[in-house]
């Protein structure tokens, strides 16, 4: 069934339920959202009232099971929430994706028991979460990450059994100091891949403290920081997945990530669009809208359709991933050309606003520089053409 929104976008929605959750999506997105975006991104406001807004309005677990207070949602409809709350601002929709990405190791690789104790709180209790993979000498080379866990007992012996401690420095990490749990990467072995186990600790763990937020040239509203790890202890409760699994579960949970990235690359290009096609029409230039313009309306044209084709293979992707089959390589298509999209849409949309796209007056600027930090979270754009090479020619020589 189709569903058209205030601003034209035309979306095939599965069902009626489907449906209102978009139509919830974008009323909350009018009302709290967009109009506080410009004024709390230019002051660095996290907006974590409205994150608990979303949790008690059903958002943040949208793609997880019901059995544990998710929305029992295919992918397809949950990327399209994304986009919405992404188009009404970034730190928004990231923020979303960010924590459906932190949740995914414990409802996919927990077992029974972690699940039920755990994910309901996660998923509609008002929780924050953080996904805690990147160091600062490991981003793209992720199986190089040097954060460890050694079994201790609680004299503080090395043991086969026993308590978890963690030591080590998590760098970019999304709600990084805010966040209530973190899904943790760290080597219990030996080098490379197979060396690495998952975990699910506390925020507030004795321990983990946080470095003062980034500071960078766009999404100034969520907050980016360095976690230290200093003797951080988890029970073996709170490990995720088998001991060496941890590397294939974060690559697992990286590829739904990049659909949300992806998701999110959309709709901040929807936004800007928007912006460009509503100035066009009012800024009057010669005696005539400069929408008469050719020049400026194959712009417009471009623009709207590198949106499009973005928008298409984002579902293709999720709906290759809601009926089981194998999303990766698409997944990475996505997130490549979307990310990429966003970027030339927001750079014409600058373009087309001339002058007053230079200013602060209009949000355009600020797009702009919040698409260029999605072609490269979760995988820079290079990684993604890495991923998608590897599917169509196999591994590298070595």
């Amino acid at each position: 069934m189709d569903d058209t929104t205030a601003d034209g976008v035309e979306r095939r929605l599965p069902t009626d339920e489907a449906r209102e959750l978009l139509a919830l999506t974008r009323d909350i997105a009018r009302r709290e959202i967009a109009p506080r975006a410009a004024e709390e991104e230019t002051a660095g406001t996290f907006p974590r009232e409205l994150f608990a807004l979303l949790s008690r309005s059903g958002l943040l677990g949208l793609p997880y099971d019901p059995q544990y207070g998710g929305g029992g949602q295919p992918y397809e409809v949950y990327l399209q929430v994304l986009e919405e709350l992404a188009a009404a601002r970034l730190t928004v929709g990231l923020g979303v994706s960010v924590h459906s990405l932190s949740c995914h190791a414990l409802a996919r690789y927990g077992t029974e028991e972690q699940r039920a104790a755990h994910l309901p709180a996660m998923l509609g209790g008002g929780l924050l979460g953080a996904y805690c993979l990147s160091e600062p000498s490991a981003g793209s080379d992720a199986a190089a990450l040097r954060t460890r866990a050694v079994r201790q007992t609680a004299d503080g012996a090395d043991t086969g059994g026993g308590d978890w401690v963690i030591d080590g420095t998590k760098a970019w990490i999304t709600h990084g100091g805010i966040a209530d749990f973190c899904t943790v990467l760290a080597r219990t072995g030996g080098p490379g891949a197979r060396g690495i186990t998952a975990f699910l600790v506390p925020g507030d763990a004795p321990g983990l403290t946080a470095a003062a937020p980034e500071r960078k040239m766009g999404m100034k509203g969520s907050p980016t920081a360095q976690l230290h790890f200093d003797g951080v202890r988890v029970s073996d409760a709170r490990r995720l997945g088998a001991e060496g699994q941890g590397f294939a579960i974060a690559l697992d949970a990286l590829d739904s990530g990049r659909l949300g990235i992806a998701a999110c690359a959309v709709g901040l290009a929807q936004a800007a669009l928007d912006v460009a096609v509503s100035y066009a029409r009012e800024r009057r230039q010669f005696g005539r809208p400069i929408a008469d313009f050719q020049g400026l309306r194959f712009l417009l044209a471009d623009m709207a359709t590198l949106i499009e084709a973005g928008r298409a293979l984002y579902l293709e992707a999720a709906r290759l991933r809601d009926e089981g089959r194998a999303f990766g390589w698409c997944a990475a298509m996505a997130k490549l050309f979307c990310t990429d999209a966003a970027m030339q849409v927001t750079t014409d949309a600058v373009q087309v606003l001339g002058g007053y796209g230079y200013t602060a007056d209009f949000p355009v600027e600020r797009y702009l520089r919040e698409a260029k930090m999605l072609q490269i979270v979760e995988g820079t754009n290079q990684i993604q053409r890495v991923v998608i090479a590897r599917h169509l020619v196999g591994p590298e020589s070595r």
